[in-house]
């Protein structure tokens, strides 16, 4: 496997980067090739943009990029590497993936890092997914979202419908 480089955001020379997740927020990773769209299936994303979401805001925490990936139709380049794992283990630690497609073995291997995997059915841009994440925080999240709110610590201060006010 090729070299895996990370780009971490640095606030000032006094904080250093970004790399711990604030109590209360999403951390998302989105896969992509020019860091604009969601635009890659999971092997052949060439990057993966990392935000931290909230219902107020959404900030890039770390672009990783690879230079050894899979074709779109899953073939290797070369056989006998595993460009899989490595690609999970700069994953860990978020909470969801989006794709445009992820093959069976990669999801059960993203789901076993406790990372929920959503397939993007056509490109679109990065903004828009953390736009509709928002909006599902902000509203009444689906039960796999919600699973995965428990999982990460985010709790909801919002009253619901089940408290009955």
């Amino acid at each position: 496997m090729g070299p895996v480089r990370r780009l971490s955001l640095v606030t000032d020379e006094v904080h250093g980067p970004m790399s711990k997740r604030q109590p209360g927020t999403l951390r998302v990773a989105i896969a992509t090739q020019d860091m604009k769209d969601l635009n890659a299936h999971f092997g052949s994303a060439r990057r993966f943009a990392i935000y931290d979401v909230t219902r107020e805001e959404f900030n890039l925490v770390e672009a990783v990029a690879f230079d050894d990936v899979s074709d779109e139709n899953g073939k290797h380049r070369s056989e006998g590497d595993d460009r899989i794992t490595p690609k999970v283990e700069a994953l860990k630690g978020c909470h969801l993936l989006f794709c445009l497609a992820i093959g069976g073995p990669s999801a059960a291997k993203i789901v076993s890092a406790k990372i929920h995997p959503i397939k993007v059915p056509e490109p679109q841009s990065i903004q828009e997914v953390l736009l509709r994440t928002q909006i599902m925080l902000r509203t009444c999240p689906p039960p796999w979202l919600r699973k995965v709110l428990a999982q990460a610590g985010v709790t909801d201060n919002k009253p619901s419908f089940e408290d009955g006010d």
